[in-house]
C-alpha cells in the first residue's frame, strides 16, 4: 500500500472555514444526500441525549442547538433523564470509584479503525466473538456513568424500548450488542464529534473533537481520563483484551498512543464509492434518531467528503507510529468474502489469544450471513465521477480501480 498521502492533494479544508461556493461536484453532488426524506427510519423511544447528565446537558445546550417545536419531545426525556443519571453517577462513584482508579490496564487495547460504513461494524461484532476479549455494549455506552450499578436490572426492564434493527443497515440492536465507545465519551463529556446530529452545517462546534490535539489543555484532560475510565470499568467487570471501535479513533492514534503505548490497531478500508453512498444513508438515518432541530440533508455531502479525506490523510500520517506487529490492515472486501480467513490472519500477525477458542463460533455467525439482507442503493453516474475525481488519490492509495459504471453500495 502507498504512502503517499502527503502528495496526493492540497490540504483538506474544514466545510466550516469555506466560502458560500458550491459544494464539490455541484447541485447533483449535493442532490446525492437529499436521498428523499420520505423514508425515514420510524420514530425511535431511545435517543443519545438520553445518557446526559445535569452538567453534561448544561454543557451541550450552551452549544445551542437548533431545536424545533417537533423535536421537542426528544429533549423533554433527555432532560427528565439528567436527574437519573446524574444521581446514579455519584452513586456509582461513591462505590466503585475508589476500585476502578486502582485497577490497572494489565492488557493493552485493541482499536478498530476506518471512516464510517468502512465495515468496521462487522469486524467490531466478529472480533467480540473471542471469549478473550471484552468489549462495551449499547447499555454502557449510552450510561457509561452508571452500568457497574444499574445495568443487570435497569437493561431487561428497558429493552423494549429499542427498535429491533438499527435504520442504517439491519443490524439486530440490543442492550448487550457491542457499541462505539465515542457514543460513551459524547454523553460522559460532549467533547465528541458525535455532537453532529444536533448541529448539522456547523462543524466549527465539534470538529475539534475530532483530535485531542486540538482540544483545550483541560478539555484533553477529561477526555483522557474518560477514555482511561472506561478501559478500566471494562477491566473490572471481565479479565480480556478490550476491543474499541470508533471510527473517530481513525484520528487519534497519537493520543491513543500516548495512553496505551502497546495497544493493538486494526485499520479497515472499502471502495470510496461504497463509503461515500452508505455516509450518506447512515447521516439521514442517525440524524433523524437523534436531531432536536430540522435536517439538513444540503451539507451532508460536503461534510461527508471532508471527513473522508481528512480520516484517511490523519491515519496514514500517523501510522508510522505504531510499532512494528501492532498494526493491521485490511480490505472490507476481503472481510466480506472469506472472514474467517482474514480473522485468523488478523489474530496470528497482532500475536492475539484466543483464536482455536473463538473460531467455531465466528464460523457459525459466518454461516448465516446468507439470511442477512444488506441495504442496496444506487449511485448515479454524476456523483460516480466527482467522487472519482476528488478522491483519485484515495482509488490510488488503496488500489481500487477508476470506473464510470454505476455501482452498488451497501
Amino acid at each position: 500500500m502507498s504512502s503517499g498521502v502527503q502528495t496526493a492533494s492540497s490540504a483538506t479544508q474544514s466545510p466550516s472555514a469555506r466560502s458560500s461556493a458550491p459544494a464539490a461536484g455541484g447541485s447533483q453532488n449535493r442532490n446525492a444526500g437529499v436521498e428523499a426524506l420520505a423514508d425515514l427510519p420510524p420514530r425511535n423511544r431511545v435517543c443519545l441525549w438520553q445518557g446526559l447528565s445535569l452538567g453534561g446537558m448544561y454543557k451541550f445546550l450552551s452549544l445551542k442547538p437548533q431545536i424545533t417545536l417537533g423535536n421537542l419531545d426528544r429533549l423533554i426525556s433527555a432532560g427528565l433523564m439528567t436527574g437519573f443519571n446524574s444521581l446514579m453517577n455519584a452513586t456509582e462513584n461513591m462505590l466503585y470509584g475508589g476500585r476502578i482508579a486502582r485497577t490497572p490496564v494489565s492488557e493493552p487495547p485493541i482499536f478498530i479503525l476506518g471512516h464510517w460504513r468502512s465495515g468496521t461494524t462487522m469486524l467490531h461484532n466478529l472480533m467480540t466473538l473471542n471469549p478473550r476479549f471484552t468489549f462495551l455494549n449499547l447499555y454502557e455506552c449510552l450510561f457509561p456513568g452508571h452500568f457497574l450499578l444499574t445495568q443487570k436490572i435497569m437493561a431487561p426492564l428497558t429493552e423494549w424500548l429499542l427498535p429491533k434493527k438499527r435504520p442504517m443497515d439491519n443490524v439486530e440492536v440490543a442492550w448487550s450488542a457491542p457499541q462505539e465507545d465515542e457514543v460513551a465519551l459524547a454523553v460522559w463529556t460532549t467533547l465528541s464529534p458525535y455532537l453532529m446530529p444536533a448541529f448539522q452545517g456547523r462543524m466549527s462546534v465539534y470538529e475539534r473533537f475530532l483530535d485531542p490535539a486540538e482540544m483545550t489543555a483541560d478539555e484533553r484532560s477529561v477526555w483522557k481520563n474518560a477514555l482511561l475510565t472506561l478501559v478500566k470499568k471494562l477491566a473490572m467487570r471481565r479479565k480480556g483484551m478490550c476491543v474499541m471501535k470508533s471510527p473517530t479513533h481513525t484520528y487519534r492514534v497519537p493520543t491513543l498512543l500516548e495512553m496505551f503505548p502497546n495497544a493493538k490497531f486494526i485499520y479497515i478500508y472499502r471502495d470510496p464509492r461504497a463509503v461515500y453512498q452508505s455516509t450518506i444513508h447512515l447521516r439521514k438515518m442517525m440524524f433523524a434518531e437523534n436531531t432536536l432541530g430540522n435536517l439538513r440533508p444540503d451539507v451532508w455531502s460536503e461534510e461527508t467528503l471532508y471527513l473522508y479525506e481528512r480520516s484517511v490523510r490523519r491515519f496514514e500520517d500517523t501510522k508510522h507510529l505504531i510499532p512494528e506487529g501492532n498494526l493491521f490492515e485490511l480490505r472490507f472486501e476481503d472481510l466480506e468474502k472469506t472472514p474467517a480467513d482474514v480473522l485468523e490472519k488478523l489474530h496470528a500477525s497482532l500475536n492475539l489469544p484466543g483464536w482455536d477458542e473463538a473460531e467455531p463460533q465466528i464460523r457459525k455467525v459466518i454461516s448465516g450471513f446468507s439470511s442477512y439482507r444488506k441495504n442496496s442503493y444506487r449511485i448515479d453516474a454524476a456523483t460516480i465521477h466527482m467522487l472519482e475525481t476528488r478522491l483519485r488519490w484515495v482509488f490510488d492509495l488503496y488500489g481500487y480501480s477508476l470506473t464510470q459504471e454505476e455501482t452498488a453500495a451497501a
